[in-house]
Protein backbone atom coordinates (compact mmCIF):
# COMPACT_ATOMS: atom_id res chain seq x y z
CA UNK A 1 0.00 0.00 0.00
CA UNK A 2 2.94 2.29 0.83
CA UNK A 3 4.63 1.46 -2.86
CA UNK A 4 0.88 2.26 -4.25
CA UNK A 5 0.82 5.50 -2.48
CA UNK A 6 4.34 6.70 -3.46
CA UNK A 7 3.50 5.78 -7.11
CA UNK A 8 0.32 7.52 -7.48
CA UNK A 9 0.86 10.83 -4.71
CA UNK A 10 4.08 11.89 -6.08
CA UNK A 11 5.08 15.68 -5.62
CA UNK A 12 8.43 17.04 -7.39
CA UNK A 13 8.87 20.23 -5.07
CA UNK A 14 11.81 22.51 -7.42
CA UNK A 15 13.14 25.64 -5.72
CA UNK A 16 12.48 28.11 -8.99
CA UNK A 17 14.25 31.32 -6.98
CA UNK A 18 15.88 31.82 -3.39
CA UNK A 19 16.58 34.59 -1.99
CA UNK A 20 17.49 35.75 1.78
CA UNK A 21 13.94 36.93 2.44
CA UNK A 22 11.77 34.68 0.70
CA UNK A 23 11.47 30.95 -1.07
CA UNK A 24 9.50 30.59 -4.13
CA UNK A 25 8.94 26.67 -4.79
CA UNK A 26 7.17 25.52 -7.84
CA UNK A 27 4.71 22.36 -6.30
CA UNK A 28 4.16 19.87 -8.94
CA UNK A 29 1.55 17.41 -8.26
CA UNK A 30 -0.88 15.52 -10.22
CA UNK A 31 -0.08 16.48 -13.51
CA UNK A 32 -0.24 20.18 -12.17
CA UNK A 33 1.95 22.76 -10.67
CA UNK A 34 1.79 25.26 -8.04
CA UNK A 35 3.54 28.21 -6.67
CA UNK A 36 4.48 27.65 -2.77
CA UNK A 37 6.37 30.73 -0.82
CA UNK A 38 8.19 30.28 2.28
CA UNK A 39 10.83 31.75 3.96
CA UNK A 40 14.08 30.70 5.59
CA UNK A 41 12.78 31.87 9.40
CA UNK A 42 9.82 29.20 8.55
CA UNK A 43 10.06 25.82 9.73
CA UNK A 44 9.65 22.26 7.82
CA UNK A 45 6.11 22.47 9.54
CA UNK A 46 5.43 25.47 8.11
CA UNK A 47 6.59 24.45 4.66
CA UNK A 48 4.13 21.20 4.62
CA UNK A 49 1.33 23.32 5.87
CA UNK A 50 1.94 25.53 2.10
CA UNK A 51 1.93 21.77 0.52
CA UNK A 52 -0.91 21.17 2.25
CA UNK A 53 -2.69 23.97 1.29
CA UNK A 54 -1.39 23.54 -2.33
CA UNK A 55 -2.10 19.84 -2.89
CA UNK A 56 -4.27 18.88 0.24
CA UNK A 57 -2.26 16.28 1.39
CA UNK A 58 -1.89 16.71 5.38
CA UNK A 59 0.89 17.58 6.61
CA UNK A 60 1.08 14.46 9.18
CA UNK A 61 0.76 11.96 5.59
CA UNK A 62 3.29 13.89 4.29
CA UNK A 63 7.03 12.30 3.64
CA UNK A 64 9.51 15.10 1.88
CA UNK A 65 12.94 13.75 0.23
CA UNK A 66 15.64 15.99 -0.83
CA UNK A 67 19.18 14.80 -1.49
CA UNK A 68 22.31 15.00 0.64
CA UNK A 69 19.74 16.17 3.54
CA UNK A 70 18.79 12.71 5.30
CA UNK A 71 16.30 12.60 8.13
CA UNK A 72 16.38 16.68 8.48
CA UNK A 73 12.87 17.24 6.31
CA UNK A 74 11.47 15.06 9.19
CA UNK A 75 11.85 17.60 12.08
CA UNK A 76 9.15 19.83 11.44
CA UNK A 77 10.69 22.31 13.91
CA UNK A 78 13.92 22.63 11.44
CA UNK A 79 14.25 25.99 9.97
CA UNK A 80 14.58 26.34 5.80
CA UNK A 81 17.23 28.53 6.19
CA UNK A 82 19.08 25.69 7.73
CA UNK A 83 18.47 22.99 4.94
CA UNK A 84 20.96 23.98 1.84
CA UNK A 85 17.87 24.35 -0.70
CA UNK A 86 19.39 24.54 -3.97
CA UNK A 87 17.44 25.75 -7.32
CA UNK A 88 19.26 23.04 -9.10
CA UNK A 89 17.79 20.38 -6.71
CA UNK A 90 14.15 18.92 -6.63
CA UNK A 91 12.61 17.88 -2.82
CA UNK A 92 10.13 15.09 -3.25
CA UNK A 93 6.67 14.90 -1.27
CA UNK A 94 5.20 11.81 -0.97
CA UNK A 95 1.44 11.37 0.42
CA UNK A 96 -1.74 11.12 0.02
CA UNK A 97 -4.50 12.76 -0.37
CA UNK A 98 -7.72 11.77 2.26
CA UNK A 99 -10.95 11.94 0.45
CA UNK A 100 -12.62 10.98 2.98
CA UNK A 101 -13.69 12.05 6.06
CA UNK A 102 -11.11 10.80 9.09
CA UNK A 103 -13.52 9.57 11.55
CA UNK A 104 -11.02 7.80 14.06
CA UNK A 105 -10.57 9.88 17.05
CA UNK A 106 -7.00 8.70 17.44
CA UNK A 107 -6.18 10.10 14.18
CA UNK A 108 -6.12 13.35 15.45
CA UNK A 109 -3.26 15.15 17.12
CA UNK A 110 -2.41 14.24 20.77
CA UNK A 111 -0.31 17.41 22.47
CA UNK A 112 0.46 16.83 26.06
CA UNK A 113 3.64 18.17 27.32
CA UNK A 114 2.64 22.03 27.66
CA UNK A 115 4.63 23.94 29.39
CA UNK A 116 4.11 27.26 31.51
CA UNK A 117 5.44 30.24 30.12
CA UNK A 118 6.90 33.09 32.20
CA UNK A 119 5.97 36.59 31.55
CA UNK A 120 8.91 37.85 30.44
CA UNK A 121 9.38 35.09 27.54
CA UNK A 122 5.55 36.00 26.29
CA UNK A 123 6.41 39.55 25.62
CA UNK A 124 9.75 38.33 23.99
CA UNK A 125 8.01 36.13 22.07
CA UNK A 126 4.99 38.19 21.36
CA UNK A 127 7.16 41.26 20.31
CA UNK A 128 9.46 39.41 18.48
CA UNK A 129 10.12 40.76 15.17
CA UNK A 130 10.60 37.70 13.36
CA UNK A 131 7.26 36.46 14.67
CA UNK A 132 5.49 39.77 13.79
CA UNK A 133 6.35 38.62 10.12
CA UNK A 134 5.45 35.40 10.32
CA UNK A 135 1.68 36.48 11.53
CA UNK A 136 1.63 39.23 8.93
CA UNK A 137 2.13 36.55 6.13
CA UNK A 138 -0.24 34.32 7.52
CA UNK A 139 -2.95 36.88 7.62
CA UNK A 140 -2.45 37.52 4.18
CA UNK A 141 -2.74 33.85 2.97
CA UNK A 142 -5.32 32.61 5.36
CA UNK A 143 -8.85 33.09 4.81
CA UNK A 144 -11.71 33.10 7.24
CA UNK A 145 -15.22 32.21 5.95
CA UNK A 146 -17.58 33.22 7.83
CA UNK A 147 -20.52 30.87 8.06
CA UNK A 148 -23.07 33.56 10.32
CA UNK A 149 -22.05 37.29 9.94
CA UNK A 150 -19.56 39.14 12.80
CA UNK A 151 -22.50 40.86 15.04
CA UNK A 152 -21.96 44.85 15.85
CA UNK A 153 -21.47 45.37 19.84
CA UNK A 154 -20.72 41.74 20.18
CA UNK A 155 -17.35 40.69 22.06
CA UNK A 156 -15.60 37.34 20.74
CA UNK A 157 -15.10 33.84 22.61
CA UNK A 158 -12.71 31.65 20.65
CA UNK A 159 -12.94 28.01 21.79
CA UNK A 160 -10.64 25.03 21.47
CA UNK A 161 -12.16 21.09 20.38
CA UNK A 162 -9.99 18.67 21.71
CA UNK A 163 -9.93 18.49 25.44
CA UNK A 164 -12.03 21.66 25.57
CA UNK A 165 -15.29 20.71 24.18
CA UNK A 166 -14.92 16.75 23.49
CA UNK A 167 -12.84 14.04 24.50
CA UNK A 168 -10.88 13.19 21.21
CA UNK A 169 -9.05 10.47 22.88
CA UNK A 170 -11.79 8.03 24.65
CA UNK A 171 -13.69 5.99 22.41
CA UNK A 172 -17.91 6.04 22.34
CA UNK A 173 -20.34 4.59 20.14
CA UNK A 174 -22.21 7.99 19.69
CA UNK A 175 -20.05 10.46 19.68
CA UNK A 176 -22.20 12.56 21.98
CA UNK A 177 -21.31 10.78 24.84
CA UNK A 178 -17.93 12.46 24.60
CA UNK A 179 -19.07 16.10 24.47
CA UNK A 180 -18.16 18.05 27.45
CA UNK A 181 -21.10 18.50 29.62
CA UNK A 182 -23.26 21.53 29.49
CA UNK A 183 -21.92 22.50 25.93
CA UNK A 184 -25.57 23.55 24.47
CA UNK A 185 -25.77 25.51 27.78
CA UNK A 186 -23.07 27.68 27.51
CA UNK A 187 -22.96 28.41 23.85
CA UNK A 188 -26.41 29.37 23.65
CA UNK A 189 -25.94 31.55 27.32
CA UNK A 190 -22.96 32.95 25.86
CA UNK A 191 -24.06 33.89 22.32
CA UNK A 192 -25.84 36.75 23.80
CA UNK A 193 -22.83 38.18 24.23
CA UNK A 194 -20.28 36.58 22.14
CA UNK A 195 -19.86 36.06 18.62
CA UNK A 196 -18.53 32.42 18.91
CA UNK A 197 -15.35 31.06 16.60
CA UNK A 198 -13.89 27.69 16.91
CA UNK A 199 -10.33 27.04 15.99
CA UNK A 200 -8.45 23.80 16.50
CA UNK A 201 -4.89 22.30 15.60
CA UNK A 202 -6.66 19.69 13.53
CA UNK A 203 -7.44 20.12 10.22
CA UNK A 204 -10.94 21.54 8.75
CA UNK A 205 -12.45 18.16 8.06
CA UNK A 206 -12.23 17.20 11.55
CA UNK A 207 -13.65 20.21 12.85
CA UNK A 208 -16.63 20.46 10.26
CA UNK A 209 -17.12 16.46 11.47
CA UNK A 210 -16.66 16.99 14.93
CA UNK A 211 -18.72 20.11 15.23
CA UNK A 212 -21.58 18.84 12.76
CA UNK A 213 -21.79 15.50 15.51
CA UNK A 214 -21.85 17.14 18.71
CA UNK A 215 -24.71 19.41 16.86
CA UNK A 216 -23.00 22.39 17.29
CA UNK A 217 -23.34 23.87 13.69
CA UNK A 218 -27.03 23.64 13.37
CA UNK A 219 -28.28 24.60 16.88
CA UNK A 220 -31.44 26.83 16.53
CA UNK A 221 -30.35 28.78 19.73
CA UNK A 222 -26.90 30.11 19.02
CA UNK A 223 -24.88 30.70 15.87
CA UNK A 224 -21.29 29.85 15.00
CA UNK A 225 -19.30 32.67 13.32
CA UNK A 226 -16.58 30.75 11.82
CA UNK A 227 -13.99 27.99 12.27
CA UNK A 228 -10.36 28.16 11.71
CA UNK A 229 -8.07 24.87 11.71
CA UNK A 230 -4.25 24.23 11.56
CA UNK A 231 -3.65 25.99 8.37
CA UNK A 232 -4.72 29.46 10.41
CA UNK A 233 -1.60 28.73 13.12
CA UNK A 234 1.81 30.71 13.13
CA UNK A 235 5.17 28.63 13.83
CA UNK A 236 7.02 31.06 16.82
CA UNK A 237 10.35 30.40 18.69
CA UNK A 238 11.09 30.80 21.97
CA UNK A 239 15.03 30.91 23.63
CA UNK A 240 13.96 28.66 26.46
CA UNK A 241 10.86 26.53 24.52
CA UNK A 242 12.04 25.99 21.31
CA UNK A 243 9.73 26.10 18.34
CA UNK A 244 6.11 25.32 18.25
CA UNK A 245 2.88 26.38 17.27
CA UNK A 246 0.33 28.78 18.58
CA UNK A 247 -2.85 30.46 17.97
CA UNK A 248 -2.50 34.48 17.28
CA UNK A 249 -5.65 35.94 17.59
CA UNK A 250 -4.31 38.83 15.52
CA UNK A 251 -5.28 37.06 12.78
CA UNK A 252 -9.17 36.95 13.56
CA UNK A 253 -8.72 41.30 14.55
CA UNK A 254 -6.79 41.56 10.89
CA UNK A 255 -9.11 40.44 8.78
CA UNK A 256 -12.38 41.73 11.47
CA UNK A 257 -10.76 44.85 12.48
CA UNK A 258 -14.26 46.94 12.78
CA UNK A 259 -15.31 44.04 14.99
CA UNK A 260 -12.81 42.16 17.36
CA UNK A 261 -9.53 43.58 19.10
CA UNK A 262 -7.33 42.61 22.03
CA UNK A 263 -10.30 44.73 24.17
CA UNK A 264 -12.80 42.08 23.64
CA UNK A 265 -11.81 38.95 22.61
CA UNK A 266 -11.09 36.22 25.16
CA UNK A 267 -9.81 32.50 23.85
CA UNK A 268 -10.24 29.02 25.67
CA UNK A 269 -7.72 26.24 25.01
CA UNK A 270 -6.38 23.33 27.70
CA UNK A 271 -2.99 24.64 26.25
CA UNK A 272 -1.39 27.75 27.25
CA UNK A 273 1.33 27.74 25.01
CA UNK A 274 -1.70 28.25 22.13
CA UNK A 275 -2.31 32.24 23.81
CA UNK A 276 1.92 33.14 23.72
CA UNK A 277 1.14 35.72 20.92
CA UNK A 278 -2.02 37.25 22.71
CA UNK A 279 -1.24 36.39 27.03
CA UNK A 280 -3.79 38.48 27.90
CA UNK A 281 -6.35 37.22 26.21
CA UNK A 282 -6.27 33.24 26.80
CA UNK A 283 -7.90 31.25 29.28
CA UNK A 284 -6.39 27.84 30.42
CA UNK A 285 -9.40 25.42 30.08
CA UNK A 286 -9.29 22.01 32.50
CA UNK A 287 -8.96 19.80 30.22
CA UNK A 288 -12.55 17.03 29.27
CA UNK A 289 -10.43 13.59 29.41
CA UNK A 290 -11.93 10.51 30.39
CA UNK A 291 -15.65 10.85 29.38
CA UNK A 292 -17.15 8.18 30.33
CA UNK A 293 -15.40 8.77 34.06
CA UNK A 294 -15.59 12.53 34.20
CA UNK A 295 -19.21 13.93 32.64
CA UNK A 296 -21.19 13.69 35.36
CA UNK A 297 -19.23 15.38 37.83
CA UNK A 298 -17.32 18.00 34.94
CA UNK A 299 -18.81 21.87 35.98
CA UNK A 300 -16.25 23.78 34.18
CA UNK A 301 -18.70 25.00 31.72
CA UNK A 302 -21.10 25.78 33.75
CA UNK A 303 -18.66 28.10 35.76
CA UNK A 304 -17.87 29.62 33.00
CA UNK A 305 -20.70 30.54 32.08
CA UNK A 306 -21.45 32.54 34.70
CA UNK A 307 -17.61 34.17 34.66
CA UNK A 308 -18.32 35.29 30.67
CA UNK A 309 -21.69 36.61 31.20
CA UNK A 310 -19.69 38.42 34.28
CA UNK A 311 -17.14 40.19 32.56
CA UNK A 312 -19.61 40.95 28.95
CA UNK A 313 -20.15 44.22 30.45
CA UNK A 314 -16.54 45.04 30.79
CA UNK A 315 -15.02 47.54 28.44
CA UNK A 316 -11.66 45.93 28.19
CA UNK A 317 -11.08 41.93 28.74
CA UNK A 318 -7.44 41.89 28.28
CA UNK A 319 -6.88 43.80 31.17
CA UNK A 320 -8.18 40.69 33.68
CA UNK A 321 -5.94 38.35 34.92
CA UNK A 322 -7.64 35.03 33.43
CA UNK A 323 -6.08 32.53 35.65
CA UNK A 324 -8.17 34.07 38.09
CA UNK A 325 -11.31 32.94 36.59
CA UNK A 326 -12.77 31.22 39.53
CA UNK A 327 -11.54 33.66 42.25
CA UNK A 328 -13.82 36.47 39.63
CA UNK A 329 -16.26 34.52 40.35
CA UNK A 330 -16.70 33.49 43.82
CA UNK A 331 -16.02 37.68 44.15
CA UNK A 332 -18.99 38.09 42.43
CA UNK A 333 -21.43 36.10 44.18
CA UNK A 334 -19.75 37.42 47.31
CA UNK A 335 -20.79 41.14 46.43
CA UNK A 336 -24.27 40.13 44.41
CA UNK A 337 -25.18 38.18 48.13
CA UNK A 338 -24.16 41.14 49.99
CA UNK A 339 -25.99 43.45 48.21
Amino acid sequence: MESDAMSSSSAAVAVSSVTEEELTLTVKWSGKEYTVRVCGDDTVGELKRRICEATNVLPKRQKLLYPKVGSKLADDTLLLSEIPLKASLKMTMIGTVEDEIIVDPMDSPEIIDDFEIGQVEEVDIKDNEVNKQKLRRRIGQYKIELLNPCREGKKLLVLDIDYTLFDHRSTAENPLELMRPYLHEFLSAVYAEYDIMIWSATSMKWVELKMGQLGVLNNPNYKITALLDHMAMVTVRSDARGIFDCKPLGLIWAHFPEFYSAKNSIMFDDLRRNFVMNPQNGLVIKPFRKAHANRDSDQELVKLTQYLLAIAELDDLSALDHKKWESFNEDNFKRRRHG
